[in-house]
């Protein structure tokens, strides 16, 4: 839930930006910061108008569960900011770190609108599984009020970062570059599998099935 911010908040926001973008640059955490902005928001139920871009990922409860692996560590990246900027909500911190993540790795600058609300509590909420198809996608996404474009749009997230053994039982990266946002994980997809890159189940169905393809063969061209 947003609420309407003031001058002040607004102000916030922007510092809070500006520090997230020294710690992620210094860092070199842009993809695990994406990905904690992913992990908080990919909890939303449409029809029940529950979870979401909410801050609930801080409560131990929910970071602890296995999709969210590795994710602790964003999490105190986050805390060092929130310390100079108690104000700004978790929830706003925690999407705002997802967007600096993309932009300083050369993706697109993105329209910001704060005011999320924290949740008091951990959500409940199923993420994708990478041993899982196209009907599981489906499924999870349209929970999410989410269609077939959206879901592929999404995985190109995975263009940032690199799966861990210790967190997923996947190595490696989907794109020979992965501290760049940019279309890659589309043209890769579209090559076919390449040794050392990354090819999970759920990658591999936006390929095989005929509804997805077509948007993976948009996202894959360069304007």
């Amino acid at each position: 839930m947003a609420v309407n911010v003031d001058a002040e908040y607004l102000k916030e926001i922007e510092k809070t930006r500006r520090d997230l973008r020294a710690l992620i640059s210094s860092r070199n955490c842009a993809p695990i910061m994406l990905r904690l902005a992913w992990h908080d928001a990919g909890t939303y139920d449409a029809k029940k108008k529950t979870g979401g871009a909410n801050g609930s990922i801080r409560f131990k409860e929910e970071l602890n569960r296995p999709h969210n692996k590795g994710l602790e560590k964003a999490v105190a990246f986050c805390e060092e900011v929130k310390a100079k900027h108690p104000r700004v909500s978790y929830a706003d911190l925690y999407q705002l770190a997802g967007v600096v993540a993309v932009e300083v790795t050369g993706g697109p600058a993105i329209p910001f609108t704060p005011g999320r609300k924290d949740a008091d509590s951990a959500d409940d909420g199923e993420l994708p599984n990478p041993n899982e198809g196209a009907s599981h996608l489906r499924t999870l996404f349209s929970r999410m009020g989410l269609l077939d474009r959206d879901i592929v749009a999404l995985s190109g997230g995975h263009t940032l970062g690199r799966a861990h053994k210790e967190r997923s039982d996947f190595e490696g990266p989907w794109t020979q570059d992965p501290l760049k946002f940019d279309n890659s994980y589309f043209v890769e997809l579209l090559k076919g599998e390449t040794p050392g890159l990354l090819q999970l189940k759920t990658d591999k169905a936006l390929l095989d099935d005929p509804k997805f393809h077509p948007f993976v063969k948009l996202y894959a061209k360069v304007d």
